[in-house]
C-alpha cells in the first residue's frame, strides 16, 4: 500500500520522523546529496522553524516503508522567480525503476501552489524525469561563491 505525509509548519513530523527523513536523503541523494546539516536547515525552512517562506517535506511510504522524499522551500517571489524550489528529492536505492520517483514528484507537483524551480547536474539521471514532467532548462545557472 502507497502511502504519503506531508509535513510542513501547522503539521510538524515528530523528532524521530524528522531524524528519519534526513538520514534518507542523507543516504539516497548519494553523490546528489548534501551533509545532514545542509538537509536539516532546508527542512527546518519548509517547516518555519526560523523566518522564512516554509514549504513542505512530503514523504512516500510503501507497504510502511520510507521509499521516497522531496523537500520544497517557497521562494517568497513570483513571476520572475518561480515561488517553489525543489531542494531535494530521492528514492529508496532499493527501490528505483518502480516510478516511484514519477508518483512522488507528480504529488508534489500537484501539492505546491505556484511554479517550481530546481537544480540538477547535467549527468543526473534524475534530469529525464523532470523533463518528462515538463520541466525545461530556460537560463544557464551561474554563481559567485564568496
Amino acid at each position: 500500500m502507497t502511502e504519503f505525509k506531508v509535513f510542513d509548519a501547522i503539521n510538524k513530523p515528530s523528532l524521530a520522523e524528522l531524524t528519519e527523513v534526513v538520514q534518507f536523503l542523507h543516504t539516497h541523494l548519494e553523490e546528489y546529496g548534501d551533509d545532514k546539516k545542509d538537509i536539516q536547515k532546508a527542512i527546518d525552512y519548509a517547516l518555519k522553524e526560523f523566518v522564512s517562506f516554509g514549504g513542505f517535506v512530503m514523504v512516500l511510504f510503501e507497504d510502511g516503508e520510507m521509499v521516497g522524499a522531496t523537500v520544497i522551500n517557497q521562494t517568497g517571489m513570483g513571476g520572475y522567480i518561480p515561488e517553489n524550489i525543489l531542494v531535494y528529492i530521492a528514492t529508496h536505492s532499493g527501490h528505483r525503476g518502480k516510478g516511484l520517483g514519477k508518483t512522488l514528484m507528480q504529488n508534489a507537483i500537484n501539492y505546491c501552489k505556484g511554479d517550481i524551480a530546481l537544480h540538477v547536474e547535467p549527468n543526473n539521471p534524475a534530469k529525464y524525469l523532470y523533463e518528462k514532467l515538463g520541466f525545461t532548462n530556460p537560463y544557464l545557472e551561474m554563481r559567485l561563491k564568496k
